[in-house]
C-alpha cells in the first residue's frame, strides 16, 4: 500500500521516516513540480510498502509550492500520489497546534494513524496526555505513542498501520485553494473545537518555562551573530584538520593505482584511457568524500539540535533590511550543500520579491561542488601554518571563501531590493523547537544521502567529462601535432635535454596542440590578466558543466601530459608547473585569484535549469549568469593585482 507521512515542521517527521525506512529511501521529484519527494520502503512482516514523506505544513490549505503538494496529494482521490493510509506525526508537547492539521486529514476519510511523537519533551514540560480522551474525539483513527529520536515506537507504528480501519468517503468538502475566506472560517472553527476539548485531552503541571540565559545569548541581536560565526569557524577548522589524512591516503592510492596499471597493462589506447582518463576521473570524485561527509555531519548536528532554527530567527533581523526574509536563511544554508535544493527551498517564502531575490543570490553561497576546487588550490598555494598555535591558516582561508560568498550574496540582495519592485509585504512565521541531543542515526542517514548524491550525481558528470577530455587531449589535427613534435625534438637537441626531459617536452607539446589544447590557447589571452595559463583555461571551460569537474579536468590534463605513469600526486604535479619562461604557474596570486573566480562564477547548468523552472522565464537565469560572471572576472583580476 501507499502510505503518506504528514505533520507540522519540527514534529520529528523526518526522524519517524528514518526510523521506519532506514537506508531504504531515495529522493526524487513529484510529477510536474520541482518539490522534493522522499520515498522509502516500509517493511511490515514480509511485505514492502511505499512510504512518502510529504513536505511539512501547519494546515492542509497551502501557502507555498511545497504545501500545495500536500493539498493535491490528499484531496484528490484520482491523483497518483493519493495514499491508502496516512500517518500524521503530532508533537505531543504542542498538541493544540498540531491537532489542526490532524483533524483536517482525519476528516478527509483516509485511514489515519496518529503518532504522538516526542512524548519525552511533553513530560519534561509537565504535560500528561489522556490518550483515551483523544481516541474518543477521533474514534476512527489509530493512535500510538513514539519517541523516534530514541528509536522507540517503530513496532507500534507498524502494528497501528496493520490495524487501521477502512474509512467512509470524505466527510468534508475542502475549501478551494483560492477561497481564502472560507479557509479562514473553517480554520477558526476547528481551533475553537480543539481549544474547547484541550482541557480533557491533556493536563499540565507547573508554569510555562522561561527562556534560559543560554537561549538569550544564542538569539541576542549582537552576540547571536558572534556565536554563529565562531561555530562556523570551528566547523571549518575541524573539516580541514580531520579530512586531510584520509584525503592524502586516497590521493596516494589512486596515484599508485594509475602508475601500477600503466606498467602491468599492455601499451595502447585502452590503457591510456584507463590510466589517464578513468582512474584520475574516479579519484577526482572519491578524494573529496571525507570533507563533504564531515561538513554535512556538522550541519546535520546543528539541525538536529534545533540550533539552526535559532540561526533563522536571528538572521531575520539582518535579512529584512536587505530585501530578504528570515526564511531565506534555509535556502541559503541549503545552498552550502547544493544550489539546486537551495533554489527550490525558496518556495517556502510567500513574498514573490523576497523569493526571487533569494533565488538569484543563492548560487553565491559556496556549495559542496566548490569544496574540491578550494581544497586543491589551498593545498597548492596556502602555507601549512597556524595562528596562535591552534588556528590552521588553510582552515581560515576555507572559512574566508565561504564568508566571501555569503557577504556578496547579501550585498547583491541589497542592490536587487531597489531594482525589483513589489507591493507585497513579507513576514516570518517560525517555531523554535526544543533543544535536543542529536539523533545519531538521523545524522548518519543525512551524511550517507549527501555523500551518495555527490558520488553518484557529480561522479557521473566528472567521469564522463574526464573521458571526453582524455580524448580531446590525446588527439588533434595530425599534421599540427607531428610538426610540433619535430620542432620540440630539435629544441631538445639544441638545449641538450636528457631523455626524460625530452619526453616531457614532447608530451607537453602534444597536449598543447591537441584539440583541447587549441581551445585552451584560444581562451588564454582572455584569462591571462587573471594569472591563468591555457591549461587552467581548459578546466574553466569544462567547469561550466559543473564546478567540481575542475579537479577531474586537472587530473586528466596532467595525467595525459606525463602519460599517467608518474608517481606524483595531482598537488605535486600542479605545484611543479612552470610556464615556458620558467615562472611558476600556481603562485599565491594566481591560486587566490582562481579561488575567488570560483566563489563568484555561475558554473552549474543544472542550477540554471532549476532557476528557469522556478521563475518560469529565461530572463532571470541569464541575468544570473551575467552578473555572477562579471563579479567572478573582476574579483579574480583585483585579487591577482593585489597579491602579485
Amino acid at each position: 500500500m501507499k502510505v503518506a507521512l504528514v505533520g507540522n515542521p519540527n514534529t520529528g517527521k523526518s526522524s519517524i521516516f528514518n526510523l521506519l525506512t532506514g537506508l531504504r529511501q531515495h529522493v526524487g521529484n513529484f510529477p510536474g513540480v520541482t518539490v522534493d519527494k522522499k520515498v522509502g520502503k516500509l517493511r511490515i512482516g514480509k511485505e514492502d510498502h511505499e512510504l512518502t514523506d510529504l513536505p511539512g505544513t501547519y494546515s492542509i490549505y497551502p501557502r507555498s509550492k511545497d504545501e500545495e503538494v500536500v493539498y493535491d496529494s490528499l484531496s484528490d482521490s484520482q491523483s497518483e500520489n493519493y495514499p491508502d493510509a496516512v500517518i500524521v506525526v503530532v508533537d505531543a508537547a504542542n498538541l493544540e497546534r498540531n491537532l489542526l492539521l490532524f483533524s483536517q486529514v482525519y476528516d478527509l476519510g483516509i485511514p489515519t494513524l496518529m503518532v504522538l511523537n516526542m512524548t519525552d519533551l511533553a513530560k519534561k514540560q509537565g504535560k500528561t496526555l489522556h490518550i483515551d480522551k483523544i481516541q474518543e474525539l477521533y474514534p476512527e483513527a489509530s493512535i500510538v505513542e513514539a519517541n523516534a529520536r530514541a528509536g522507540f515506537g517503530k513496532d507500534r507504528i507498524k502494528e497501528g498501520l496493520v490495524n487501521l480501519k477502512s474509512r467512509s468517503a470524505s466527510k468534508i468538502t475542502l475549501a478551494a485553494s483560492d477561497d481564502l475566506k472560507a479557509q479562514e472560517v473553517e480554520t477558526e472553527a476547528r481551533f475553537k473545537t480543539i481549544q474547547k476539548n484541550l482541557g480533557d485531552l491533556e493536563s499540565k503541571e507547573g508554569k510555562a518555562k522561561e527562556m534560559s540565559r543560554g537561549e538569550k545569548l544564542l538569539v541576542h541581536p549582537i552576540l547571536g551573530y558572534v556565536i554563529f560565526s565562531l561555530v562556523l569557524i570551528i566547523i571549518f577548522q575541524f573539516v580541514y584538520a580531520f579530512a586531510t589524512i584520509p584525503m592524502d591516503l586516497i590521493d596516494g592510492a589512486f596515484t599508485t593505482l594509475s602508475a601500477w596499471t600503466s606498467q602491468v597493462m599492455p601499451k595502447g589506447v585502452f590503457t591510456d584511457l584507463v590510466t589517464q582518463g578513468i582512474i584520475p576521473g574516479i579519484g577526482g570524485v572519491v578524494i573529496f568524500i571525507p570533507q563533504i561527509a564531515l561538513l554535512f555531519f556538522f550541519i546535520a548536528i546543528l539541525e538536529e539540535t534545533g540550533y539552526l532554527a535559532r540561526v533563522v530567527f536571528i538572521m531575520d533581523r539582518l535579512m529584512r533590511p536587505l530585501g530578504l526574509n528570515g526564511k531565506s536563511v534555509v535556502p541559503l544554508m541549503s545552498s552550502v550543500a547544493c544550489a539546486i535544493p537551495g533554489v527550490m527551498a525558496a518556495r517556502t517564502i510567500s513574498d514573490w520579491k523576497e523569493r526571487l531575490i533569494t533565488i538569484l543570490v543563492a548560487p553565491l553561497m559556496s556549495c559542496s561542488a566548490r569544496i574540491p576546487v578550494y581544497t586543491l588550490l589551498i593545498a597548492i598555494v596556502i602555507p601549512d601554518e597556524t595562528i596562535f598555535g591552534i588556528m590552521n591558516v588553510k582552515g581560515l582561508v576555507l572559512f574566508g571563501l565561504y564568508m566571501m560568498g555569503t557577504v556578496f550574496a547579501l550585498l547583491v540582495a541589497v542592490i536587487l531590493k531597489f531594482i525589483i519592485k513589489s507591493k507585497e509585504q513579507g513576514f516570518l512565521l517560525l517555531e523554535l523547537p526544543e533543544y535536543k541531543s542529536p539523533r545519531w542515526k538521523n545524522v548518519g542517514i543525512t551524511v550517507w544521502e549527501k555523500v551518495r548524491i555527490f558520488v553518484w550525481d557529480a561522479g557521473k558528470v566528472i567521469l564522463a567529462i574526464s573521458i571526453i577530455l582524455w580524448a580531446l587531449a590525446s588527439y588533434g589535427p595530425s599534421d599540427r601535432i607531428s610538426e610540433s613534435v619535430k620542432v620540440a625534438k630539435i629544441e631538445a637537441a639544441e638545449l641538450n635535454l636528457s631523455e626524460e626531459e625530452t619526453n616531457q617536452l614532447i608530451s607537453s607539446v602534444e597536449l598543447e596542440n591537441s584539440y583541447i589544447g587549441i581551445m585552451g590557447k584560444t581562451l588564454e589571452p582572455v584569462i591571462e590578466p587573471l594569472g591563468y595559463d591555457w591549461k587552467i583555461g581548459i578546466s574553466l571551460i569544462t567547469s561550466f558543466a559543473a564546478r567540481e569537474v575542475f579537479v577531474g579536468s586537472m587530473a586528466t590534463i596532467y595525467a595525459v601530459e606525463d602519460d599517467g605513469a608518474s608517481n606524483k600526486t595531482l598537488v605535486e604535479k600542479m605545484k611543479g608547473q612552470k610556464r615556458r619562461d620558467g615562472t611558476t604557474v600556481y603562485t599565491l596570486a594566481a591560486g587566490s585569484s582562481l579561488m575567488v573566480f570560483y566563489v563568484f562564477a555561475m558554473m552549474c547548468m543544472a542550477t540554471l535549469a532549476v532557476v528557469k523552472r522556478e521563475t518560469k522565464s529565461w530572463k532571470w537565469p541569464l541575468i544570473q549568469v551575467g552578473y555572477m560572471g562579471v563579479l567572478a572576472y573582476l574579483g579574480a583580476w583585483i585579487t591577482f593585482i593585489i597579491l602579485s
